[in-house]
C-alpha cells in the first residue's frame, strides 16, 4: 500500500467524523508532519508514511520540537493506524 492510500484514506475518514484537515507546508522548514487535524478545538499534527517506512532525520527532528512545544503528534501508517487515530478522537481527545 502506498502512503497516497492511506492518505485519502484518512482525509475521508477525518472528514467523516466532522473534523478539519489541512495540508501542512512550512517554507524554509524541512520535515514538518504532512497533515494538520483540528477535532472540536483540539490541534493535532500528523504524519502519514507507508507501511513499514520511517521518519526521516528532519522529520524526526521537527516532531520533537512540536512534542517539547505541548503539541500532539501521530505518525500512522496504515488504514487501521487511521482507524485507532480517528477511534481516539471519538472517545476523547488526545
Amino acid at each position: 500500500m502506498r502512503e497516497r492510500d492511506i492518505e485519502q484514506y484518512f482525509i475521508r475518514r477525518v472528514r467523516e467524523v466532522g473534523g478539519l484537515q489541512r495540508k501542512f507546508t512550512s517554507p524554509g522548514h524541512k520535515g514538518v508532519p504532512d497533515r494538520i487535524v483540528v477535532y472540536f478545538g483540539w490541534v493535532y499534527f500528523v504524519e502519514l508514511k507507508a507501511p513499514g517506512k520511517v521518519l526521516r532525520d528532519d522529520q524526526a527532528r521537527e516532531h520533537e520540537k512540536l512534542f517539547a512545544a505541548g503539541c500532539n503528534v501521530f505518525v500512522i501508517d496504515s488504514k487501521e493506524g487511521v482507524d485507532r487515530f480517528i477511534q481516539s478522537l471519538r472517545s476523547e481527545p488526545c
